[in-house]
């Protein structure tokens, strides 16, 4: 969990709870916006270094982390997998649009 200084979840009203998940949300869409930089700068690299798109291993390696991040996190891993892929499939279908 994040480290603001915000009351006890059982302090809070549900609207200050609604406000902490939008926060969040927002967050996590930042993150994202972020990934997909980074991943269309290594695109861009693989282009000019005439490196397929697709790396399986690199693939493998970030479901490992995903998994491995859940599990630190108390999170089921399994659905974090799931978000993970998604994110590598909008990386690929962002990358061959690109070539």
């Amino acid at each position: 969990m994040s480290e603001r200084s915000t009351p006890g979840v059982e302090e809070m009203s549900l609207d200050e709870l609604r406000e902490e998940i939008q926060t969040i949300d927002r967050e996590i869409v930042e993150l994202i916006a972020q990934r997909t930089y980074v991943a269309e700068t290594i695109a861009a690299v693989k282009r000019e270094q005439g490196l397929p798109t697709t790396d399986e291993q690199q693939e493998q390696a970030v479901m490992d982390r995903a998994g491995e991040n859940a599990r630190r996190f108390d999170v089921d891993d399994n659905l974090v997998k799931a978000i993970f892929r998604l994110l590598i499939e909008l990386n690929k279908v962002e990358q061959r649009s690109n070539r």
